[in-house]
């Protein structure tokens, strides 16, 4: 059987009848699987896990997208993390018995559906770049909701309207895309001060010379009253969680500040935590030592409960 996953990033993440209404939206089109809902009042963000047969997956990303930009109004839309419309991001990852050009096609089609029957504008992202530039988020997203009366115009989307009519106001863009697993991981420091964190970020992107396959930004999180690095960990293989949260420490400490604990965003493959376990624990062991060990010295336990079964992918798959 084929798995794939896909964790749509939506623009709300304080309304909790609206995030309910996406949800239900998302598990009434299939029998795609809602694995995790995850949302940040002060980002303003939920990110939505499902996995199941690709073609439930796609079934059940129209539906969620469908929901959340009849909910969503973008005029008014505020908060920490960058965003260009109601649904910011869509990607598609495979998981099992797939392969990312499969996913890709998966994500074709949806990016497709979407421009077609609910008259939003798409860019393509990831493996299903038209061009280099355009396989980054970030390149796309430059500018976030603010610059799509200009972006539309200069950066047309792959599939859609390239008007910023009403409807395009009230929905903004967005950016669907095959990709392999990506960690979103944030760290917090013991400041409220946001340069500090921003600094860090700075130092530590791939882009700037910093660690390989990570991007970071600085942020302030009211809710947890201190600024965080938010990591995103583009393959974890690469630089896994704590490389990434070693990094920040050295870095904060340089600054005379402390790492007080960091939080998953999402799940991730069993993989990246037992490579966190093995970073810290003795060489012979076992896998629940690892996982122990991973969760206790990432300081997973200190700004909100972290459960292993819910937060691995393959063990939440299994539940």
């Amino acid at each position: 059987m084929k798995i794939m996953e896909t964790v749509p990033n939506v623009s709300e993440g304080r309304d909790e009848k609206i995030i309910k209404r996406i949800a239900d939206a998302a598990r009434s089109a299939s029998s795609a699987r809602l694995l995790h809902i995850d949302a940040n009042a002060d980002a303003n963000r939920t990110v939505f896990t499902l996995a199941g047969n690709p073609d439930d997956i796609r079934q059940s990303a129209f539906a969620l997208i469908q929901a959340a930009i009849e909910n969503i109004d973008m005029r008014t839309h505020a908060g920490a993390h960058p965003r260009l419309g109601a649904v910011d991001v869509c990607p598609f990852i495979p998981v099992k018995n797939m392969t990312l050009k499969e996913a890709a096609l998966q994500a074709e089609k949806l990016a497709r559906e979407a421009a077609h029957k609910l008259n939003l504008p798409v860019y393509l992202y990831e493996a299903n770049a038209q061009t280099p530039q355009r396989k980054n988020l970030s390149f796309i997203r430059q500018g976030e909701y603010e610059s799509l009366p200009q972006k539309l115009k200069e950066l047309s989307p792959d599939f859609g309207p390239r008007e910023f009519s009403a409807g395009i106001q009230k929905t903004g863009a967005t950016v669907i895309g095959a990709r392999n697993f990506l960690i979103a991981f944030n760290v917090s420091l013991n400041t409220t001060e946001v340069t500090a964190a921003k600094q860090i970020a700075s130092v530590l992107r791939e882009k700037n010379g910093g660690l390989p396959a990570v991007k970071a930004i600085g942020w302030y999180m009211k809710d947890y009253c201190c600024t965080q690095v938010s990591f995103n960990l583009t393959d974890y293989r690469k630089t896994g969680l704590a490389q990434a949260f070693e990094a920040c420490k050295k870095e904060a400490a340089r600054r005379g500040l402390l790492v007080t604990g960091s939080e998953l965003i999402g799940l991730a493959p069993e993989e990246a935590f037992l490579n966190a376990g093995r970073f810290y624990a003795p060489a012979q062991a076992d896998t629940t030592v690892l996982l122990e060990t991973a969760v206790r010295e990432l300081k997973l336990n200190e700004i909100r409960p972290f459960n292993v079964k819910e937060r691995i992918l393959e063990y939440n798959l299994r539940g």
